[in-house]
């Protein structure tokens, strides 16, 4: 088998057999054996629609599941239950064109890891959705794009239409919760290029759309447990949190060093405190941030890397109190200037340690080799 197609269903009946003919007049030409998989989950008469079109097409099978729900999971039971070299996931309603497929299938066969049509590169459209559909739509995948590296250079990263060779999920851990399952194969996925495609996206003609508070809730839900699950993003926001805290201790200690131990110089309390919050940063990122796998295994490079840090954590203040100058040079408000500089100097401090302070030659391998390519058609 060449080719599987796995669609997830609920309360589809409408548009199963279109979908169905479409996607023959589509792979006929191509010379492709292909299955169709339909995971259902309907409580309509789609089962029934299903079963007749199984009986009548030798390219559809369906299994109807009575105890779980969620497109998500569909898909993976799809990705069980097919057999072909290539897969593609698309929806029921008709709004991800089959047409499209001859295209996917012929990127696939070219040696591409991952086909996605997109509707945001030159030639694609949404017109398909309202306006308030495009809104929640934007802000969604801005969100998981913002928020997870591997997201960031993928248009339509939230869409629900690809197609991928099987060994990108092979071995892979997919535990989607909700409808956004393109975003787990693509942050759990194996594969280094993805090739995206122009598409518009239609409007339904028949059946309702599954959106609802819920699967928004739900989305969010799945962004933070892809990002909890990937070190690469989740260090990021550790290494904020750690520093937050550390001004928590730089306060605490200076106001130690003032009343406790009542030394006069404002600056010298200053330096103390500050010195012992960067020890506890540093104690805290290395331990917890970055881990024992990024304790470096020579032990002379091991023995840098505090120095390391508080070289790139000085230049880091450098960096706040020179776009604070900056701002007061020009007559804006210097508070400001300082908000700018800190988050300025946090990209700086994390960019720098990761690449620097605590990068063993493993990571540094693991970076190469992870490398994904991303084109357009």
């Amino acid at each position: 088998m060449e080719l599987s197609i796995v669609i997830p269903t609920f309360n589809e009946k409408e548009n199963v057999q279109t979908i169905v003919e479409r996607i023959d007049r589509t792979l006929a030409p191509v010379g492709c054996e292909y299955e169709i998989w339909f995971i259902d989950d309907s409580k309509d008469d789609t089962p029934q629609t299903l079963a007749a079109l199984s009986q009548k097409h030798k390219h559809v099978h369906y299994v109807h599941r009575e105890n779980e729900r969620g497109l998500g999971t569909a898909v993976v039971e799809g990705f069980r239950r097919s057999s072909g070299k290539y897969i593609v996931v698309m929806d029921a309603d008709l709004q991800h064109p089959p047409e499209l497929l001859s295209t996917i299938l012929e990127r696939l066969r070219e040696g591409i890891d991952v086909v996605i049509p997109s509707r945001f590169v030159p030639g694609g459209s949404d017109g398909g959705l309202n306006a308030f559909r495009k809104l929640v739509s934007w802000t969604a995948r801005k969100i998981g794009q913002l928020a997870i590296k591997r997201l960031r250079s993928i248009s339509d990263c939230t869409g629900g239409y690809f197609g991928l060779h099987r060994d990108v999920i092979k071995d892979a851990k997919l535990n989607p919760i909700g409808w956004k399952i393109l975003m787990e194969v693509l942050v759990n996925g194996h594969y280094e290029t993805v090739h995206e495609i122009p598409y518009s996206f239609q409007a339904r003609d028949a059946g309702e759309s599954k959106m609802s508070l819920r699967e928004q809730w739900n989305y969010l839900k799945h962004i933070g447990t892809l990002l909890w699950n990937s070190p690469e993003d989740r260090r990021f926001y550790v290494f904020c949190m750690v520093g937050a805290l550390g001004v928590v201790v730089n306060l605490i200690m200076m106001s130690v060093c003032l009343y406790v131990f009542h030394i006069k110089t404002v600056a010298w309390a200053s330096i103390i405190s500050s010195l012992v919050a960067m020890v506890h940063n540093f104690l805290w990122n290395d331990k917890v941030t970055w881990g024992k796998e990024h304790a470096h295994p020579v032990k002379w490079r091991r023995a840098l890397q505090m120095p390391m840090f508080v070289l790139v954590s000085s230049v880091g203040i450098a960096i706040t109190a020179l776009v604070a100058h900056i701002f007061h040079q020009l007559h804006w408000h210097a508070l400001f200037g300082q908000c700018i500089g800190i988050i300025v100097a946090t990209a700086w401090s994390f960019t720098a340690n990761n690449k620097f302070t605590w990068a063993t030659p493993a990571e540094k391998k693991k970076k190469v080799k992870r490398k994904i390519r991303v084109t357009h058609e």
